[in-house]
């Protein structure tokens, strides 16, 4: 193969869990007395961190609250409605059975994420995953990408970042990576080429069928 290590984005990307992540945003906004936003307007709105997310339907005034308001509610429903992306399974065994070095590179906290993957059958094939509130950085930083590279004992020319959105992409281009990228996620095949992706595919499927001779 081209690439001996592998970067995945969770959410959008591995995982499917926007309806359990549209109605967080609705039990958080509901208790702000806000409106509630359309499942399409939580969808753009995943990817570049909560506080990220949230701060485009609450006032800088209200964001704390909202994110307490959140995260309790997260806690109650982490493991509600996540699902693996059609494919994810079968592209990660077969990655792990060449040898290759996967992580997971997410804004969703770290914690849950390996919960997340341990309870969807995919943690013993990439032993490292590393989130929010592991280190002092987020996608897009260059330092996040460095360190889990670091961490994975690869380089960038040898690495591949896979995600959904332009996060990814620039967590990769910041790196000195490249990115494909499926649009399973948040993002449309054209944002995706706008932002850089070297590759997008409708889904991870057919980017293994790219990926895999």
């Amino acid at each position: 193969m081209r690439f001996s290590a592998f970067l995945f984005d969770l959410d959008g990307t591995l995982i499917d869990e926007f309806a359990t992540i549209h109605r967080r945003y609705a039990h958080t906004l509901a208790q702000l007395g806000r409106p509630v936003p359309a499942a399409a307007e939580v969808r753009a709105a995943v990817g570049g961190g909560l506080e990220n997310g949230l701060s485009r339907f609450v006032p800088p005034s209200g964001l704390a609250e909202a994110m307490r308001i959140y995260r309790a509610y997260w806690q109650q429903t982490i493991l509600d409605g996540v699902t693996l992306m059609p494919g994810a399974g079968e592209l990660l065994r077969t990655l792990h059975g060449r040898g290759a070095r996967l992580a997971v590179i997410t804004n969703k906290p770290g914690f849950a994420s390996r919960l997340i993957c341990g309870h969807l059958g995919i943690g013993a094939l990439v032993p490292v995953v590393v989130g929010a509130d592991d280190t002092p950085w987020l996608k897009p930083q260059p330092e996040y990408t460095a360190h889990v590279l670091k961490l994975l004992g690869a380089v960038p020319a040898e690495a591949l970042l896979i995600g959904d959105s332009p996060y990814d992409v620039q967590a990769a281009s910041n790196a000195g990576m490249i990115a494909w990228c499926v649009t399973t996620g948040t993002h449309t095949a054209e944002e995706l080429r706008v932002a850089g992706a070297e590759e997008v595919f409708a889904d991870l499927p057919a980017l293994s069928a790219a990926l895999i001779k």
